[in-house]
């Protein structure tokens, strides 16, 4: 699977697997590793109740404050894009995707040098994991 990475930090996995068995697979992957899921948050469930359409699509909200509360004591700003989050989305041609933002871009969006920072290499690398955990990779 290509690991796709556009402008302002997203990067999106293609998953090999179904949206539901994608989802099931990321909640398990941070579980496992003792990441604490905060939210599981279904926008189509939300759509629905709103009268409106929208295809599967849920945000997952994780995190360690081992890995963040570092980069949040050098510039507490950082608060705003922690805790991390995955989203587990299927496009308009059916097949299912996994999008996060990249660490090192949220600490340059915050002013920080991302190679100074030790836990944001860290941090991407666990974030890639976790996708292609769900991906099936």
């Amino acid at each position: 699977m290509a690991l796709q990475s556009i402008p302002y930090g997203l990067t999106t996995l293609a998953s090999r697997q179904d949206f539901q068995t994608t989802l099931d697979r990321l909640i398990r992957a941070l579980k496992d590793k003792g990441v604490t899921v905060f939210a599981v948050i279904d926008h189509a469930a939300g759509a629905q109740a709103a009268g409106l359409a929208l295809g599967p699509t849920t945000v997952v909200v994780f995190g360690d404050p081992r890995a963040g509360t570092p980069l949040m004591q050098a510039r507490q700003s950082v608060g705003i894009d922690l805790p991390l989050k995955m989203l587990v989305w299927r496009d308009a041609a059916g097949a299912t995707q996994v999008s996060y933002n990249d660490p090192a871009w949220i600490a340059r969006r915050h002013g920080l040098d991302p190679d100074a920072q030790p836990g944001v290499a860290k941090m991407s690398a666990a974030l890639a994991m976790f996708a292609a955990a769900a991906a099936g990779d």
